[in-house]
């Protein structure tokens, strides 16, 4: 597979299976402050992968946590993940920057949400620790000869992972823009006009994905692409109209009941439905499930605009049902 090229489309139908792996913890270097860079090994070569992947970490009995991949996608030895401490957070980010060389992390994956679609030109929009998807796509960019520019912002300089090394490699096409020094994006300098022919990938923090889509709105539709860190509070927030649905588990010949406050994915779980999961959040895509009948109400951080109007799949961790019943093909 070429670095551009996509993959096999899994809309509407199942994914394809996905590997379980045991990695190996290389190194663990600090490359800004509060972000660590972890290498993991494995044993022989590491399932294949492009620009824009994520795996799942298990971290713990419950702690399984999603991170993109930033080094080499033609390295099948290792894999590399970049991760902030977040004091405020669950425990992942705590669980990764505690690691030690030799330590084993079971993993899961690969998997990609935020594939690099073709395109003779990309914008390229980081946001803190979102800089790490930008690093195997900005090398896939030019591996296919695709002109392309990044606007990298971070709360300070000493805080922007991988900053050096990108401004010194490329100096005519990144912008670093720490906030302390020059405020906030200059986003309408970047995107204020529409370019023909360019893709725009985003990924950072709530606030810098809304404003981008903001200045994003005269953009061909398609144009955009946006990873999440997790799902909009607007998508996953217990609707007050919730209603009990109905859900036919058809190819398991099972139909349940399922009450507001109880998500498709627990009920799943309680008929013992063989169904994979990680997040619960609607961002990682493990439980992407084809939807045979109905209307789904989604609240994923995952699928597209156009995907969600095609109705045809959903994330039964997050999503409900726009009308009482819905059949998946489960």
């Amino acid at each position: 597979m070429s670095e551009l090229a996509m993959p096999p489309t899994t809309r509407g139908g199942r994914r394809p299976a996905e590997q379980d792996f045991d990695l190996v913890v290389e190194g663990v270097v600090t490359i800004a402050d509060g972000v660590v860079a972890v290498t993991l090994r494995g044993d022989g070569d590491l399932p294949e992968w492009t620009a824009g992947a994520h795996i799942d970490l298990r971290l713990g009995p419950d702690l399984i946590r999603q991170y993109s991949l930033c080094g080499d996608p033609s390295d099948r030895g290792s894999m590399t993940v970049a991760v902030l401490r977040e004091p405020a957070s669950r425990g992942g980010s705590e669980r990764v920057h505690a690691l030690s060389p030799g330590d084993v992390v079971p993993a899961r994956g690969p998997r990609n949400n935020f594939e690099l679609e073709p395109s003779p030109n990309y914008v390229f929009i980081a946001g803190g620790i979102g800089i790490t998807p930008m690093l195997p796509m900005i090398r896939a960019a030019e591996g296919a000869g695709a002109s392309w520019t990044l606007l990298y912002g971070g709360r300070t300089r000493t805080s922007m992972a991988f900053r050096d090394r990108l401004a010194e490699d490329h100096p005519d096409r990144v912008t670093v823009w720490p906030q302390d020094e020059e405020g906030l994006l200059d986003l309408p300098a970047a995107l204020a006009t529409p370019a023909p022919g360019t893709l725009v990938y985003c990924c950072g923090p709530e606030p810098l994905l809304a404003a981008v889509e903001n200045t994003c709105r005269s953009w061909p539709a398609g144009a955009l692409h946006l990873e999440r860190f997790s799902a909009r509070a607007e998508d996953i927030e217990t609707r007050a109209d919730d209603t009990p649905i109905e859900v036919e588990f058809r190819e398991s010949g099972i139909t349940v009941l399922i009450p507001t406050g109880v998500s498709i994915l627990d009920a799943a779980a309680e008929a013992r439905l063989p169904v994979d999961s990680s997040c619960q959040e609607g961002i990682c895509g493990t439980c992407e499930t084809p939807v045979l009948e109905g209307v789904p109400d989604h609240r994923d951080a995952v699928l597209t605009e156009a995907e969600r109007e095609a109705g045809d799949t959903m994330m039964i961790c997050c999503s409900r049902a726009c009308g009482p019943r819905l059949v998946l093909d489960l």
